[in-house]
């Protein structure tokens, strides 16, 4: 189903993580933040609208990166209801995509609730001091890949908190699959 996450927060700070990634390493926000900001993606491998801008959202973590930002990835889903989001499966799309930044997993699903995480993709775009300046869509696709010359919303955002600290007044939420729950027990 699809959701939608709230606008941003402006100035809400980062929480704190420490999460496996994908080549075995632990890893807290500390050790993927950017010196000029820091983008945390709230991913999975099987949703249709995170599968639409994969090479997309690639693209502009690369670029990102090349200007200071940094980029991590994370998967939340209940890997038992949804085994293609799965460890394994996860270092498998990692691998085979060459993700340039960290991809981990949420298995406790914490850190998804932590930050409040509704869809994939969820973008959380922090600026250098962890102060939250984008919580907005990648580009206007959906389910569908876009036309090759849409807007890059995010990039330009990021470029932006990357350049000035501060991120766009006017944004538009992403869409994507609800992130997959677990269960109360």
């Amino acid at each position: 189903m699809a959701a939608t996450p709230p606008v941003c927060d402006f100035g809400w700070t980062a929480p704190d993580f420490e999460l496996t990634a994908t080549d075995g390493r632990r890893l807290r926000l500390s050790d993927v933040r950017g010196e000029n900001g820091t983008l945390v993606m709230f991913i999975c491998n099987h949703c249709p609208y995170v599968l639409a801008v994969l090479d997309r959202m690639l693209r502009d973590a690369r670029d990102l990166m090349d200007l200071g930002v940094g980029v991590v990835a994370i998967c939340s889903n209940d890997a038992d209801a949804y085994p293609a989001d799965s460890f394994d499966k996860m270092a498998e799309l990692a691998a085979a995509q060459d993700f340039p930044f960290a991809y981990l997993h949420d298995a406790t699903q914490e850190v998804a609730r932590a930050y409040g995480a509704v869809c994939t993709p969820d973008f959380f775009g922090f600026n250098g001091d962890l102060a939250l300046q984008y919580r907005g869509r990648l580009d206007a696709s959906r389910k569908e890949t876009g036309p090759a010359d849409l807007r890059r919303d995010l990039y330009l955002a990021m470029k932006q908190v990357a350049e000035t600290g501060q991120g766009p007044a006017d944004q538009i939420p992403s869409m994507g699959c609800s992130i997959k729950w677990k269960d109360a027990a």
